[in-house]
């Protein structure tokens, strides 16, 4: 590990249902899925459990998917996470950056079909790879 780029990254894809979750390698070369955290309604209880992913893991940043429009504006949606990032930054003590995120869940659904994932399974692990999607852009412009 060098010391410009110390531990791992976790990346985030905050959905409205479900918060997909990716690590990177000690080097910060690739992205891997690593869980699905499902809403509950609680963002303590969310916040906890992405807290726990930081310490099992031992990464040092957390990157986090803004959704913002087709054209690169923030909408509604970036306006209601900047306030979950908001509680994030309460919570985590781990420096956190934002990355784009559109088309993560596209190429996320596209790489699942080419590896013959059925639509059914897909459900179930699309918002991690879509996590590691985001993160791998991350890793990849830093």
């Amino acid at each position: 590990m060098s010391a410009d780029r110390p531990g791992r990254a976790l990346g985030l894809d905050l959905g409205t249902k479900r918060i997909g979750v990716a690590v990177s390698d000690d080097m910060r070369m690739l992205a891997t899925p690593l869980a699905v955290i499902k809403r509950v309604g609680d963002r303590v209880v969310e916040h906890g459990e992405i807290n726990d992913h930081i310490t099992e893991t031992g990464a040092t940043v957390l990157v986090v998917g803004m959704p913002y429009t087709l054209d690169g504006d923030e909408g509604a949606t970036v306006r209601a996470f900047r306030s979950e990032l908001k509680g994030l930054r309460k919570r985590i003590t781990i420096p956190i950056e934002t990355v784009d995120e559109r088309f993560t869940t596209v190429t996320a659904e596209a790489e699942l079909r080419a590896a013959g994932v059925s639509a059914r399974k897909q459900r179930a692990v699309v918002d991690a790879v879509a996590a590691s999607v985001l993160l791998q852009h991350w890793l990849d412009g830093s």
